[in-house]
């Protein structure tokens, strides 16, 4: 393999080509407009097509603010969205940034309204807001389904007019650094070039921004869009930085064909749970309950997604979780009702949902015999959805599910300015960490990669004035060289996939001591063995490592936790149904970094204010 390195100078480079990292390089942009410094932005995709943000969808996405008129109303009405940022986090993360993320909400929003970002509006001109899962108020702003993607493309237009250096199918391998400042990272392209020689960057820079978003593709099941390969949190681990809160995954039941988050009318319609036996499994998951309480909590899985310590409906995931394990594959079923349901068996209050809400009349004899019929009733526009991706319930189709990750909550620990631990590295999204916790808002992702997308270019600009460069040495060893100097080591394809084997296995809904220290023994057997490219390429090869260390960071943070909290679950044993509860005396969180070669676990005290005064 020929392999030629290049040496490139940015004054701040941005990575990832995502939300965060868009925002991000408008304001490193516009802070240094004038000053003849340069910024980069190096993606491993092609902007506006690849990511999270370009890709995300669901029928109402959120992008969670307080405004001036938002309830409860008043110039400190931001304090009430910190308090449930906070408090619905389990105490687990820093309060200080909860702040941050609440009080500079508005400012985010008007921002993205003056690109033109099509929020729905209300006739008075005020936005539309709805209220989340985890929040007591009205906040979520919305366009629609592709929220996200009208966030990315506004963005994308806005960068497109600033002079910013975009370097794209660009994949960051590893940060540079020097005496415990960043000062360059290392990169290469994605294909080689049409003489067949790749080309490995060394970028000379005193500013990074990373802005690489999260790592589904540890799991077998993911929400992610490909690529997703956690290179963020890999490279910076590398590097020296300290990781906090990864032990938290939110995980909810999705369709294993189209990745569709399986909530609201999905589980509203109270369809059949089916193993590939064709049995109804879930009552026996429920042998504290009679079949009517069980399916009011169908019902409520609804409004209950992802998986949740605490709520009742949680007990559906494990369910799943063991059913895919023993009798899997596992579907929903449409075509008619669960054994002995009938829709008299809802809630009075779930039966006015349906009425008055939706307009459905439950009086209906195929309404009432048919989890189809209901469904049409109140989601014709997901019926549609899924037939145009070659599940066609009105044929009698089924929806293959499984619990599958959704969202990183932990990452890169950052301060109030975005700053890391390494002095010169800045981070924003979900390759950041600290400003959730356990759980967080529903809309409140879109709003952290905005927020603090936009703290982290100013930081990275204000260093990048004044920082003093630091020499990239000439003889910087790349891990492309090393890689292809791994006699023995196994096909990149085939450790993919045995990583995504362990993590769906033993980090999924069920954790477990036992499963978490048999997890962590086999990737430390496939590292020791090494990876060498395949067939599916050399990034891939490089991805794939970076799959290991992120595999390895997650699990080493789970088995730390030996409780339950928000989305992370523990079990005492495998089979449990209950998971072991939350030690309320332990409100703490779990810093790991590596040193001298060794990866170093810190409970700390996170930064804690009550921003309410004591008074709600």
């Amino acid at each position: 393999m020929n392999l030629e390195i290049e040496r490139h100078k940015t004054d701040v480079l941005v990575i990832g080509g995502g939300g965060a990292a868009l925002r991000a390089a408008i304001e490193a942009h516009d802070r240094l407009k004038g000053s003849g410094l340069k910024v980069t932005l190096a993606t491993k995709g092609e902007l506006g097509k690849s990511g999270v943000t370009a890709t995300a969808c669901s029928d109402r996405m959120a992008f969670h603010v307080t405004l001036p008129y938002t309830e409860p109303g008043g110039e400190d009405n931001w304090r009430y969205h910190a308090d449930d940022i906070y408090r619905i986090g389990g105490y687990v993360s820093d309060a200080n940034l909860a702040g941050i993320l609440a009080r500079n909400s508005a400012d985010a929003f008007f921002f993205l309204d003056r690109l033109g970002v099509p929020f729905v509006k209300r006739p008075d001109g005020k936005a539309d807001q709805f209220v989340t899962d985890g929040s007591k108020y009205a906040r979520a702003c919305y366009t629609g389904p592709y929220t996200a993607n009208h966030i990315e493309q506004a963005l994308l237009r806005a960068l497109r007019d600033r002079n910013v250096e975009v370097m794209e199918e660009m994949m960051i391998l590893d940060l540079l650094v020097r005496e415990g400042e960043v000062c360059g990272a290392v990169g290469i392209y994605e294909s080689p070039g049409v003489d067949g020689i790749w080309r490995s960057v060394v970028f000379e820079t005193p500013s990074i921004i990373l802005a690489t978003g999260g790592a589904g593709e540890i799991f077998q099941v993911n929400a992610f869009p490909k690529g997703m390969t956690g290179d963020g949190y890999a490279m910076a681990f590398r590097a020296g930085a300290e990781m906090v809160n990864m032990e938290f995954l939110q995980i909810g039941l999705c369709s294993v064909k189209t990745k569709l988050a399986c909530s609201g009318s999905m589980m509203r319609a109270v369809p059949r749970f089916l193993n590939r036996d064709g049995e109804e499994f879930l009552m026996k998951y429920f042998p504290d309950k009679s079949p009517q309480e069980m399916y009011n909590i169908v019902f409520d899985k609804g409004a209950s997604w992802p998986a949740m310590y605490g709520e009742p409906s949680v007990r559906i995931d494990i369910a799943v979780s063991y059913e895919i394990r023993n009798n899997g594959p596992i579907y929903l079923d449409y075509s008619r009702n669960p054994n002995g349901f009938d829709v008299r068996m809802l809630s009075d209050e779930k039966r006015r949902w349906y009425t008055q809400e939706k307009g459905v009349n439950l009086g209906d004899p195929d309404v009432a015999s048919s989890p189809l019929e209901r469904l049409k009733g109140i989601n014709p526009d997901v019926v549609r959805w899924l037939r145009d991706r070659g599940i066609d319930l009105e044929r009698g189709d089924m929806v293959e599910i499984a619990p599958a990750v959704q969202h990183f909550q932990g990452g890169v620990k950052i301060g109030e300015r975005a700053e890391t631990s390494l002095k010169g590295l800045f981070a924003a999204g979900e390759v950041a960490g600290g400003q959730h916790g356990a759980k967080r808002p529903g809309g409140n992702s879109l709003l952290d990669a905005q927020v603090f997308g936009k703290i982290a270019g100013a930081s990275a600009a204000d260093r990048a004035r004044g920082a003093v460069r630091r020499e990239v040495k000439g003889d910087t060893e790349t891990r492309i060289e090393r890689l292809l100097r791994s006699p023995g080591a196994a096909p990149a394809s085939e450790v993919r996939s045995h990583v995504k084997r362990i993590c769906s296995r033993y980090a999924s809904v069920i954790r477990t001591e036992e499963g978490l220290r048999q997890g962590l023994m086999e990737i430390s057997e496939l590292k020791k063995i090494g990876v060498k490219p395949d067939g599916t390429g050399l990034v891939s090869a490089l991805e794939t490592m970076n799959m290991l260390e992120v595999a390895e960071i997650v699990m080493t943070a789970a088995l730390h936790r030996r409780e339950s909290r928000g989305c992370h679950m523990f079990f005492a044993g495998e089979g449990d149904l209950e998971p072991m509860p939350t030690d309320e005396g332990h409100k703490k969180y779990f810093v790991i970094f590596r040193k001298n070669g060794k990866i170093i676990v810190e409970p700390r005290e996170p930064i804690h204010i009550d921003w309410l005064g004591g008074c709600e």
